[in-house]
C-alpha cells in the first residue's frame, strides 16, 4: 500500500464530497447535507485563496482522508474537514496524525500561530485524538470572534502551533 498526502483543489470536489458525506451521514448519522457545506464545491475560493489550504490522503490512488485549514485572522486558523475513511483509521497507517502534521507544518511556515477547531461530543475518538496532540478544550464563548462556527459543533479546541 502506497500512502501519500497532497494539496487538493476543486478537481477533487466530487471525491471529497463522497468521502465526507458518507462518514457524516452513514457512519455518524450527523444530519448534514452537501447544501450545508458549499465550501466542498469551492475549495480554492473558500480555503486556498484566503490563505488556508486543503489536503487529501491517498492510498493506492484512492482518496481516504482529508483535512483543511480556514485562515480567519492574520495569525489564526480553523481546522476543518478532518476525516479518515473507517477502514483506513488507526495506528497502522496513522493517516489522521500525518494529515494533522502537514497542517501544523503549513501553519508554522505561513505565520499562523493559533489553530482552533470545533467537533461534536459524540465523536469520542476524534476528541481523544486532538487531546493527544496537545489541543486544549475551550468554551465556545472563548473562541475568537471571527472563528467560523459550524452549527453541529459543541466541543471546541485550541492549539498554539509554536509550543
Amino acid at each position: 500500500m502506497k500512502m501519500g498526502i497532497q494539496q487538493l483543489d476543486n478537481t477533487y470536489s466530487e471525491e471529497l464530497i463522497n468521502l465526507i458525506l458518507t462518514i457524516q451521514q452513514k457512519e455518524f448519522n450527523v444530519p448534514i447535507t452537501i447544501e450545508d457545506q458549499p465550501d466542498l464545491k469551492e475549495i480554492e475560493i473558500f480555503y486556498i485563496e484566503s490563505g488556508g489550504n486543503f489536503w487529501g490522503a491517498f492510498v493506492d490512488g484512492e482518496l481516504v482522508g482529508s483535512i483543511a485549514l480556514v485562515k480567519f485572522d492574520a495569525r489564526a486558523g480553523a481546522v476543518r474537514k478532518m476525516f479518515v475513511k473507517k477502514e483506513f483509521r488507526g495506528k497502522e497507517l496513522n493517516i489522521a496524525q500525518k494529515l494533522l502534521e502537514v497542517l501544523i507544518f503549513f501553519c508554522r511556515n505561513n505565520g499562523i500561530e493559533k489553530i482552533y477547531l470545533g467537533t461534536v461530543n459524540i465523536l469520542k475518538a476524534a476528541m481523544r485524538f486532538y487531546e493527544r496532540n496537545y489541543f486544549v478544550e475551550i468554551k465556545k464563548e472563548d473562541l475568537p470572534p471571527r472563528f467560523p462556527l459550524m452549527n453541529a459543533d459543541n466541543v471546541f479546541y485550541y492549539l498554539d502551533v509554536n509550543q
